[in-house]
């Protein structure tokens, strides 16, 4: 049996035919796809074809399917870069380097680890920690998602306990840790591909399973210690992800 994922795949011929006439301009941004029937009957395909062909350019974002309306070619949307840069520089506070726009933040306290959570804390599942959700706006949208967690037995206690609050609101997390006298030297990221969920879908206005990247954060200390873990919500459709590296001078 063939694999349904493979280069011969019927759906995905179909979207590559659907794709080059949008690249070509042969259907214009907010024009309205021929019904499945019709594309079915000029690609040789069934309607199930289509579908699949046209839920995989949904997640591209080349489309947008309308509840009781059809399928519409999507418009541009603008296209941004996010610049990593070596987090132990950047003093602006949360947000990315190469993020220009606002962000709302909403903290828990004494939020349970979850075990993911906990091994990249290096503390034991169901340790209190302060969980702060993200949503970084442009124009007033939601355009990228992040979740931070940070131990209680670090911050619990203190003037900088919510990342958003305090005397060092929105600081950053090197500059709240310094305030505790914990210098921070060092931090971990590791991107990896996912898919959009429904609710991640829903707040920043994308198909649920359009395609994105997840940057897992970490910051540590001088002792080795973490002190700080985030998930950044990266949608592929809006931003092109980009790691400035210093190189050690070969003078030195």
């Amino acid at each position: 049996m063939a694999d349904s994922h493979s280069a011969g795949a019927p759906y995905l011929r179909v979207a590559e035919g659907l794709r080059s006439r949008i690249a070509n301009s042969c259907w214009d941004p907010g024009d309205r796809l021929p019904s499945r029937g019709k594309l079915g009957a000029e690609f040789g395909v069934g309607e199930n074809v289509i579908r699949r062909a046209q839920e995989l350019l949904i997640a591209e974002g080349l489309l947008e399917g309308r509840a009781g309306s059809g399928t519409y070619v999507r418009a541009p949307v603008p296209r941004h870069i996010l610049r990593r840069v070596p987090a132990v520089s950047d003093q602006t506070g949360v947000a990315p380097s190469g993020f220009t726009g606002t962000w709302e933040a909403d903290s828990t306290a004494k939020v349970p680890a979850p075990s993911d959570i906990a091994d990249r804390l290096d503390i034991r599942t169901g340790d209190p920690c302060v969980r702060t959700f993200y949503e970084f706006l442009a124009d007033r949208q939601p355009v990228m998602l992040a979740t931070s967690w940070e131990p209680m037995a670090i911050t619990g206690g203190t003037l900088v306990v919510l990342p958003e609050g305090g005397p060092l609101a929105g600081a950053g997390v090197i500059a709240r840790m310094a305030h505790l006298g914990i210098v921070v030297v060092r931090a971990v990221e590791r991107p990896c591909p996912v898919q959009a969920d429904r609710d991640q879908a829903h707040l920043l206005g994308i198909s649920a399973g359009a395609q994105a990247t997840l940057i897992e954060r970490t910051h540590f200390a001088t002792d080795g210690r973490a002190v700080e873990t985030a998930d950044f919500f990266v949608p592929a459709s809006r931003w092109d992800i980009e790691y400035d590296i210093t190189l050690p001078s070969p003078l030195n």
